[in-house]
């Protein structure tokens, strides 16, 4: 079975990386990803996507893209001649490529769909405090996210486990979910259901706005959306005009003494840094003060003064 694979981050490598492991049943005759992008670094000018780095070291000849509707690209992908193409976090295909594959096209997805459409599916599967998650196969169709399902394996979410974590333990299932979808279509034996349009929820991209901190919501809430965004691109708020991120934090005793305190206020205690929620106080354990290195809240704690204009984030 010739199979065109297409995928750019870290969550996309398992997949690739046992889809080679059965070169004797697939042969993967093309990696599609994105383009090298600008390195911070000063070693080097750019930076290979880390499914380019796999390829490479595996051994698969790689194409670089970013428009995926360039007629060139079209015509390149129709040269392989693939049977399958598999994509995993890569960008929106339309039908003139994904269409090419004439055992048909599949996406891995990081939520039980039609659960968390979209760019974010782990991040806000942990926002919204889901207890259970799970990654999805489906065939790909024009609308984005809403082709017939052919695998689902689900998953439970620890308390505190954040988005990176949880994402790197989707993309392990996803490559095992995703070499069982190949053996069904490779059999004929592929069995798909329609997705249930009434059970649909959204995992819109993650931007600026919608990763600030509400300190007027409760502290559940704001701890699962801490987890949620963590480590990148992590939840923010402001200290003294600065941003601030929040990388780890977990619900505190409510402090009898300053129960009314107002939402944002922030509290050292017995060395220990609190924020004030809705309904109780949100300890603070992993954070980064804008022009600062991520640091421990102890030790942040340790150059912290507290005063009337200095204990309140916004």
């Amino acid at each position: 079975m010739r199979i065109i694979f297409m995928g750019t981050p870290e969550f996309a490598v398992p997949a690739l990386q046992a889809i080679a492991a059965e070169k004797s049943v697939f042969e993967i005759v093309l990696v599609v990803t994105g383009k090298d992008k600008p390195r911070k670094s000063k070693r080097a000018d750019v930076e290979p996507s880390p499914v380019k780095r796999a390829a490479f070291a595996l051994g698969l000849p790689v194409y670089e893209v970013d428009d995926v509707k360039d007629p060139a690209f079209v015509e390149m992908v129709a040269e392989y001649r693939p049977d399958v193409i598999v994509v995993a976090a890569f960008r929106i295909l339309p039908p003139a490529v994904f269409e090419q594959a004439h055992l048909g096209s599949f996406n891995l997805h990081a939520s039980l769909l039609p659960a968390y459409r979209g760019a974010a599916p782990v991040n806000w599967s942990l926002i919204k405090g889901d207890r259970e998650t799970g990654v999805t196969t489906f065939f790909l169709q024009q609308r984005v996210d809403t082709g017939t399902v052919i695998l689902q394996e689900k998953t439970a979410i620890a308390p505190d486990e954040n988005a990176t974590d949880l994402a790197g333990r989707l993309s392990e299932i996803g490559a095992k979910v995703v070499v069982s979808t190949l053996h069904l279509i490779a059999s004929g034996t592929v069995a798909v259901s329609d997705q249930n349009e009434a059970l649909v929820s959204r995992a819109p991209k993650l931007t600026r706005d919608n990763t600030r901190i509400d300190w007027a919501q409760p502290v559940v809430a704001i701890h699962d959306f801490i987890r949620g965004l963590a480590l990148k691109p992590a939840a923010w708020t402001t200290f003294q005009g600065k941003t601030m991120k929040i990388f780890r934090a977990a619900p505190g005793a409510l402090l009898s003494e300053n129960a009314s305190a107002s939402p944002g206020a922030l509290l050292v205690n017995q060395g220990r840094l609190y924020a004030a929620c809705s309904d109780g106080w949100l300890e603070l354990l992993s954070l980064q003060l804008e022009g600062r290195k991520n640091m421990e809240a102890s030790e942040f704690v340790r150059g912290f003064r507290q005063n009337a204009e200095s204990s309140l984030f916004v």
